[in-house]
């Protein structure tokens, strides 16, 4: 009997029990697809990650399963990882003498660069930068998006965008709301999703409220998000840092800004009791999204082993 040790993290929350749930096997050498699709299954968690030694020189492969399938990249896996390894001590200088400040993960997607930061409070804040470039895929009639989150169509906002799917590495339907009501409000409709798939689509959509034109008292979040992935087995996500990541890429697109960069903070799972904090980042040059990131905070919950025949 084999055994593989295995962590558990709360991402993009510096509090136990909020943002997103983690599983990470830090060594997970000897493991094929199946073996590492039925872990996820296991867990049952939006993703988990698998860690191997790198093949090109970075500083490790990192593979990443939702309950259902492998996905090519994802953010609060890679932001979880990366913390796991920085608190578990495995991300330490030749010099012994600290966590390594920038790391790269090899993923299906590509490379893709985090930057690791330690407060003097002990805690680590890892943040990365996407694979790949923003590209904006179809758009999505209002009427067919607002049945699949059985709302109104004058729930859906289009004085931005029409809903349209957009990727720094993992696509998303990015639908934007005009209120908190209708955030709160929305829920899946399958059928509607289905045909959506039909359309080529795939329905993993995200919906968000810009807090600055929705909300009132004190603004503690730029931007309020849901997203939903059922067909992958994620009904719900409380903090997607993938489609947070490009949602910044589609509002730095939309901006009258030629060069500089831009910033929002991003609430998530609220609705879920399971609060989460992202911080995204957008930078334009000439015009044009070059380059986005996203980033957190994590929290360690448990280790364990699990037990392989």
């Amino acid at each position: 009997m084999k055994s593989y040790s295995y962590y558990i993290c709360d991402v993009f929350t510096d509090k136990r029990f909020g943002g997103n749930q983690l599983a990470v096997l830090p060594d997970a050498q000897g493991l094929t697809p199946k073996q590492m699709q039925q872990i996820a299954r296991e867990f049952n968690f939006p993703e988990s990650t698998f860690v191997f030694p790198a093949e090109h020189g970075n500083t490790r492969k990192v593979r990443i399963f939702t309950p259902s399938i492998e996905v090519p990249f994802a953010g609060h896996p890679n932001v979880g990882t990366a913390f796991l390894l920085a608190k578990t001590g495995q991300l330490i200088s030749q010099d012994r003498k600290q966590v390594l400040q920038t790391i790269i993960f090899e993923e299906k997607a590509g490379l893709v660069p985090i930057s690791i930061t330690e407060s003097t409070d002990g805690g680590i804040f890892c943040e990365l930068n996407a694979p790949e470039m923003l590209s904006l895929g179809l758009s999505i009639h209002a009427p067919l998006v607002a049945e699949a989150l059985s709302l109104n169509s004058d729930d859906i906002c289009l004085s931005t965008h029409q809903p349209i799917v957009a990727s720094v590495g993992l696509p998303f339907l990015m639908v934007e709301l005009m209120s908190l009501d209708a955030l709160s409000r929305a829920r899946t409709k399958l059928d509607a999703f289905e045909k959506i798939q039909a359309l080529g689509v795939t329905p993993d959509i995200h919906l968000y409220v810009k807090r600055d034109e929705a909300s009132k008292g004190e603004k503690l979040f730029d931007i309020q998000a849901r997203m939903f992935a059922p067909f992958d087995g994620v009904p719900e996500d409380p903090a997607t840092g993938s489609a947070n990541c490009a949602l910044a890429g589609l509002l730095a697109h939309h901006s009258h800004l030629q060069d500089g960069m831009l910033e929002w903070t991003i609430a998530q799972g609220v609705e879920m009791d399971r609060p989460s904090m992202l911080k995204a980042r957008a930078l334009k040059q000439t015009g044009r999204v070059s380059d986005t990131w996203i980033g957190g905070n994590s929290v360690l919950v448990s280790k364990g082993e699990l037990y392989l025949d």
